[in-house]
């Protein structure tokens, strides 16, 4: 796996090129020299596994509700090996889910008393309809 094109770590990473030029420019991401001189590939920068692989962990990272600068940070912790940290990072995103689970409980309850009570044949508009009007 080296010796990649940005559309090859593109690829390998699940994005678009753009994306990978996008992490570039946020720092995520380094950008290879490209190589002068005859027979070196025409000036391509060329990438390697470990980029895919930090690549992926952007993804992953995202995927699991991390934001670019904590990704960032977290990046950057990796080369202190500072655990506590990245610990505490962990955590605080865990109770940001722990708070978006309970919102989301709180709005499928919602949901379902309207649902049961659009179901229960009472007369006039479902109460579905009628409970986000302004």
């Amino acid at each position: 796996m080296t010796g990649m094109t940005i559309a090859g770590l593109a690829r390998e990473g699940g994005v678009g090129v753009e994306t990978v030029r996008y992490y570039q420019r946020r720092g995520l991401l380094d950008e290879p020299d490209r190589p002068t001189g005859a027979g070196t590939g025409g000036g391509i920068r060329r990438y390697g596994s470990d980029d895919a692989r930090r690549l992926r962990f952007i993804r992953s990272a995202q995927a699991a509700g991390f934001t670019l600068e904590q990704i960032g940070e977290l990046l950057a912790l990796d080369a202190t090996d500072d655990r506590a940290r990245a610990r505490q990072l962990a955590g605080e995103r865990i109770a940001e889910l722990d708070a978006k689970i309970e919102e989301l409980e709180r709005v499928r309850a919602s949901l379902r008393r309207l649902a049961h009570e659009c179901g229960s044949g009472a007369e006039g508009p479902c109460p579905i309809l009628t409970a986000f009007e302004g």
